[in-house]
């Protein structure tokens, strides 16, 4: 028998984290949803019913005040909210057949770092040596975008004196003061919009400036002009992998201006970091990162700047040394760490007689190493 459904949205929050849940839906017909390790389950809770409002009478403590005529005037609405044990939730609010429907990310309120996130050297690397230049974080939706970003940036922080301006729709992580300094801007709350916000931070004596996402060509070409006059860039792209991304940044931009963004990316880009989240063995980990890393290298910026994208998955292959890696190179790392089982590697691939390829080039290694230790060759 279903029980009631609360008539608070904090027992509703506080229940994500003792499932582990990642996202909370909130919709007329049926009862709340949650999302753990990738996959939908419903609550033994009752069905929200539309002549009720629950939704709407759930949601309206928490909506901003100031920010209410936006769900009304545009049927939507992005903002953050936290409970005082320190989670933070990212909320989307929508108007779907005229009743509310929402849609919740659990965001932690400690910022995890590159060890407890499984990511590579590449990313503390970056972290921290990078003076300046862009760094695009790219994934689908629910990859981790956002907390990869938290991680490096927070690293900044507490590594080097520095000055953070961040500017996003909604704040996910709070960045407290550590050795750097912070301020953070909220997209509707602090600033109307990001290239608006973007144009100041210039003016703000910032080192590091984080944007939240890059939606159109406004806020891209801030981006690039200030990681051109010398400050680090932080920003995330919706796209699946780092051609994808390249892709991207030119569709913001009509044809003829194709080669003015080339030539600005080849004198600004520090990285661009591709990621995909997929199960892990271990169930206290859930979901591992796959990664894929194009660095702003001499021969990158050539490229980009000439065109020739089509020639990057084969520089990156052939720079590995560096830190470059594709997803493929990074699920064979993954399966030789005993932290994905095979099948899954192969069912997230993008090239799946590749990767099997280097599966067993790791497997010969291995078996030679073994070999050399019985021999007494070390």
């Amino acid at each position: 028998m279903p029980q009631a459904t609360p008539t608070s949205i904090v027992p509703l929050l506080e229940k994500m984290a003792q499932l582990g849940a990642s996202d909370l839906h909130l919709k007329t017909g049926i009862p709340p949803v949650y999302r753990v390790a990738g996959e939908l389950r419903r609550a033994n809770l009752a069905a929200f019913r539309s002549k009720d409002r629950l939704v709407e009478r759930l949601m309206e403590p928490i909506i901003p005040e100031r920010r209410r005529h936006e769900y009304e005037e545009k049927g939507g609405l992005d903002f953050a909210y936290h409970l005082p044990g320190g989670d933070r939730f990212r909320i989307n609010v929508m108007r779907a057949c005229d009743q509310m429907h929402v849609a919740i990310r659990r965001v932690q309120g400690e910022i995890p770092d590159f060890e407890t996130l499984h990511l590579p050297p590449i990313y503390r690397k970056l972290a921290e040596e990078s003076i300046e230049g862009l760094i695009i974080v790219c994934g689908v939706t629910g990859c981790g975008k956002s907390t990869t970003q938290a991680a490096m940036i927070d690293h900044i922080n507490t590594t080097q004196a520095v000055n953070i301006i961040s500017i996003e729709d909604p704040i996910e992580y709070a960045l407290e003061p550590k050795m750097g300094i912070v301020s953070q801007r909220e997209i509707g709350l602090d600033v109307f919009r990001f290239a608006d916000a973007l144009r100041a931070a210039v003016r703000q004596d910032p080192d590091v400036i984080f944007v939240g996402e890059m939606r159109d060509q406004e806020t891209m070409l801030a981006a690039v002009q200030a990681a051109e006059t010398g400050h680090l860039v932080f920003c995330t792209l919706h796209t699946a992998d780092t051609m994808q991304a390249l892709g991207r940044i030119l569709e913001f931009f009509p044809p003829d201006q194709h080669g003015f963004i080339r030539s600005a990316l080849s004198n600004s880009l520090r990285a661009i970091c591709a990621q995909r989240l997929v199960p892990a063995i271990d169930p206290k980990i859930s979901r591992a990162p796959a990664t894929e890393v194009l660095l702003g290298e001499s021969i990158v910026k050539e490229k980009i700047r000439e065109g020739c994208d089509e020639d990057l998955p084969e520089i990156i292959v052939g720079n590995t040394q560096s830190g470059m890696r594709n997803f493929n190179m990074s699920l064979a790392e993954l399966v030789e760490q005993d932290i994905i089982y095979t099948d899954v590697a192969m069912e997230n691939s993008p090239n799946r007689e590749q990767l099997i390829g280097q599966l067993r080039g790791i497997k010969a290694s291995a078996q030679t190493l073994v070999h050399r230790v019985k021999r007494g060759g070390g």
